[in-house]
């Protein structure tokens, strides 16, 4: 009996000095819209099972586009390997938001197509009401009281999905757009969050600001390192470095991520350079190779 007691207060003191964040670590992603990924032989030692996709909002509506041709072929690809897709929707195809055609759709349109993505894929059940929807790239940018409608819907359409109510970028208009966005939809409890900005400038100001500005968990549905950026009219943001995005998602993992309990997962965007992208994150470069970045994702998921 003795030393059953001595092997309990062993244990006891042992868990007491195990971090309150080592029990709390949220749950790793990718999010790509490339299907090689799954078939990459880099991307299995990962052991990552949560991968997310993005989409246009009406694409059951229109299931001969390639749209919807390539959504088909990912969510296959994603069963076969037994990975928990997660679906968010954005502006429909064509649309070049801000300039026109810059398409909102009401209330009825946006539930007739979530409808129609329910009966023609019932094993997603994992979604986002709208991709970055305070992003000037998005018919939402400027209207989170719509944004709040289609979460009230796509909720009533698939009560039993787990729904991100908004995926949000760390931008300036971020906290008075989610106050808007919630006042209209005061039963959200999961929220989306691009924190482009603080991983990648070695900060935590918007991270923070986002959970002070919501109620409920937050996942980082998009986030890692920028190896390289050029904006529309040519300006080079980033200056390619590969050595800075491996800092950036070192940032991530141990300086934003551990900030609060409230962040339940963490999906690294994205898996596969394309070299004709102004924008690239990509922890595979465009000739296959692993980049530094992948290594601190590696170590990170084997934590």
């Amino acid at each position: 009996m003795r030393g059953k007691l001595c092997l309990l207060v062993a244990v006891i003191a042992v868990l007491a000095v195990v971090p309150a964040s080592a029990s709390a670590k949220p749950k790793l992603g990718i999010s790509d819209q490339n299907v090689s990924m799954f078939s990459d032989p880099l991307f299995h030692p990962l052991g990552i099972s949560y991968v997310r996709y993005v989409t246009p909002w009406d694409v059951a509506l229109k299931p001969e586009s390639l749209s919807a041709l390539a959504l088909n072929a990912w969510l296959t690809a994603a069963a076969a390997q037994g990975d928990h897709p997660m679906v968010a929707f954005e502006h429909s195809a064509g649309d070049g938001c801000p300039r026109s055609p810059c398409t909102l759709p009401d209330p009825a349109s946006y539930r007739a197509a979530m409808v129609a993505f329910r009966a023609k894929y019932p094993q997603v059940k994992t979604l986002s009401a709208w991709n970055e929807a305070n992003n000037s790239t998005q018919p939402t940018y400027r209207k989170p009281i719509d944004a709040a409608q289609y979460y009230i819907v796509l909720s009533s359409v698939c009560p039993r999905c787990t729904i991100v109510a908004a995926d949000v970028l760390d931008n300036r208009i971020m906290a008075k757009w989610l106050k808007t966005f919630s006042e209209a939809a005061p039963e959200a409890r999961l929220w989306g969050l691009h924190n482009w900005s603080d991983t990648n400038r070695f900060k935590t100001d918007g991270t923070q600001a986002m959970l002070d500005a919501v109620k409920g968990d937050v996942w980082l549905t998009e986030t890692g390192g920028i190896v390289a950026f050029q904006t529309i009219d040519g300006r080079q943001t980033f200056h390619p470095s590969d050595a800075r995005a491996a800092k950036a998602v070192t940032f991530l993992f141990d300086k934003i991520v551990p900030i609060s309990r409230r962040i339940k997962r963490v999906y690294v965007y994205n898996w596969l350079s394309a070299p004709t992208n102004r924008w690239d994150s990509g922890l595979i470069d465009h000739g296959g190779h692993a980049r530094r970045m992948y290594d601190v994702v590696k170590r990170y998921a084997a934590r």
